[in-house]
């Protein structure tokens, strides 16, 4: 039996992965729950699954989940910084999935693998800041990370048997987002209520934003440098808008394999949990036959956010982590209208010039320049 911690289980992955492993059956145990500010939700899924530790992020929320919990009701209920970690670090856990948004995921991921456990990460946040230490990390504890993102899983598919040494190039496909074809002219009027209306997938407010600056792609790029330990300049990023190919590996005598499917979050999330094993579940199949795929090359002008994400990434040490930070405060600016989307790649690129890189940081370095981008960030709010 594994037994699985989820953190950011009432988000839209952690959901999902709740009803993949409620489909997988009794050889998956729900031993733990990180539930935020869902107090309602997590109230739910602890009466179904009846995991051993529930976390929620403050100490009004913990008490009001207490006092609706049956008197039989066996699950220890913690809060905050502490509790996350708690539920990160649970004893007879064997995966965390780390499914929680933006760099708040990237201590609780590290406490988990410094406790022994294997992680399946659904956020991507945590090896774009801290990439080189999260798998130095992982290797010397013997623990995998399994990615959950679609386009890593899929890269990480295709690699299924084979040797690492022969991979040429990865080809990390993207649907272009909602603004596609869109001029630049419409780019700097975009709408948040616009930039949400994403073609292919149904995500959460900020990934879906980074998908229409394609930022999402830029931070999948660097994400996929470290997952796979391949040079920025054999990572290739393809406009793929039917997104069924979801990335491709392409190797050192030409052959390329290809993962495809339906865009549903089922089938990465199954795998990351039942890996090195496939499994029946609830992921739909392909209709076929499949025609009409198309691909192009990106746009750098019009979404410069991705030419960014390769900048930080070849620079290296602490600058992904600035590129991470001041994206996730001026995408909030964004969708609360205090600046346009146009802005964001704008504000990045400022901070990240004026940053001194940290070439080898420690998770103190790493956090401290965390902070210092995001106050950066949240003073051109309002400029």
């Amino acid at each position: 039996m594994k037994g699985i911690v989820i953190l950011g289980s009432t988000g839209s992955i952690g959901c999902q992965a709740l009803n993949v492993i409620k489909e997988l059956g009794s050889e998956y145990n729900v031993l733990g729950l990180a539930a935020g500010l869902n107090k309602k939700l997590a109230l739910q899924q602890v009466k179904t699954f009846n995991p051993a530790v529930v976390s929620l992020a403050n100490k009004e929320d913990a008490d009001w989940l207490r006092d609706n919990l049956n008197s039989g009701d066996n699950t220890k209920v913690v809060y905050g910084y502490e509790g996350l970690i708690a539920a990160a670090t649970w004893e007879d856990a064997d995966i965390v999935l780390t499914s929680v948004s933006g760099a708040v995921g990237l201590t609780p991921s590290i406490e988990a693998l410094r406790a022994g456990k294997d992680l399946a990460l659904a956020n991507k946040e945590t090896l774009v800041a801290a990439g080189e230490l999260v798998t130095d990390l992982a290797q010397e504890n013997g623990r995998r990370i399994m990615p959950v993102d679609s386009e890593h899983s899929a890269i990480w598919q295709c690699l299924w048997g084979e040797d690492e040494h022969e991979v040429e190039k990865i080809i990390l496909t993207a649907s272009g987002g909602p603004f596609r074809e869109k001029s630049m002219d419409y780019l700097f009027k975009a709408a948040p209520e616009n930039a949400l209306k994403h073609p292919n997938w149904d995500m959460g407010a900020k990934i879906t934003i980074d998908s229409a600056t394609l930022m999402n792609k830029g931070l999948e790029v660097i994400e996929a440098r470290w997952l796979f330990g391949v040079d920025y300049d054999n990572i290739e990023v393809l406009i793929h808008p039917q997104s069924i190919i979801h990335s491709m590996v392409e190797f050192i005598d030409g052959s390329i394999k290809a993962q495809i499917g339906v865009p549903d979050m089922s089938l990465p999330i199954q795998g990351a949990l039942t890996y090195p094993h496939r499994v029946k579940g609830l992921a739909p199949r392909l209709s076929r036959p499949i025609r009409d795929l198309t691909f192009e090359s990106p746009d750098l002008e019009r979404f410069p956010c991705l030419r960014m994400a390769y900048e930080a990434g070849k620079a290296g040490g602490t600058m992904p982590a600035v590129l991470n930070a001041v994206n996730e405060v001026v995408v909030r600016g964004y969708l609360n209208k205090e600046v346009g989307l146009m802005d964001v790649p704008k504000i990045i690129e400022k901070i990240m010039h004026r940053h001194a890189i940290v070439l080898k940081p420690a998770l103190e370095d790493i956090l401290m320049v965390d902070e210092w981008a995001r106050k950066e960030a949240q003073q051109y709010l309002h400029y």
